[in-house]
């Protein structure tokens, strides 16, 4: 595989890599996903993933700049008001307080890196 191969071109390709991924490891995946929280509030996911009885919500941040803290908390937010433990988030990098935060919450941050490595094998 090439390192053009190995680098998704557009927003699609991400999605559709992150959704093999979590196939590849058994979970059942549905895309694009509004819930309504606890508040009544429309909470939208890029992905539902399942296996098992373990439900988690899952954010596709496709972004050149670094992710922040906030994002991190806006997903966890998201996922706790609509019920969903363990929330995952998919992106290029992500800042040291970001990660901090995913770490103390249980929030699990993938690379796009991380993705590509493991469809390669």
């Amino acid at each position: 595989m090439s390192t053009e191969d190995a680098k998704p071109q557009k927003s699609s390709d991400l999605r559709q890599s992150v959704i093999q991924y979590f196939r590849k490891k058994g979970y059942k995946v549905e895309e694009n996903v509004s819930l309504e929280g606890y508040r009544g509030i429309l909470r939208n996911f890029d992905l539902i993933i399942q296996k098992g009885r373990i439900t988690q919500g899952v954010w596709i941040r496709d972004w050149k700049r670094t992710i922040g803290i906030n994002v991190i908390i806006n997903l966890d937010k998201a996922s706790e008001e609509v019920g969903l433990p363990n929330p995952v988030i998919v992106g290029e990098k992500f800042s040291d307080h970001a990660k901090a935060y995913a770490n103390r919450r249980k929030i699990m941050i993938l690379t796009t890196r991380q993705i590509l490595q493991s469809l390669k094998t």
